[in-house]
């Protein structure tokens, strides 16, 4: 996941990093979407590029599976 964000365009960096450590105190905010066919699984979207994310609410855990391009992020 590391190397994916440090990929990223400065501004795209610094807005994702930002939403990323808010999910630490609300792993669903206003704007997030379900993921269709997923049982706990979220994106956050910034401009071209898209974070997933899972939700464990059994264990009070959020996991980052991708943060990439649109085009590439739904891609199994």
């Amino acid at each position: 996941m590391q190397k994916q964000l440090d990929v990223l365009p400065d501004e795209t960096y610094k807005y994702i990093a930002a939403k990323i450590q808010q999910l630490a105190e609300n792993p669903l905010p206003d704007g997030v979407i379900k993921i269709k066919g997923a049982d706990n699984e979220y994106r956050i979207r910034s401009g071209d590029y898209r974070v997933r994310y899972e939700v464990d609410d059994r264990e009070l855990t959020v996991l980052l599976l991708q943060c990439k391009h649109r085009k590439d992020v739904y891609r199994k």
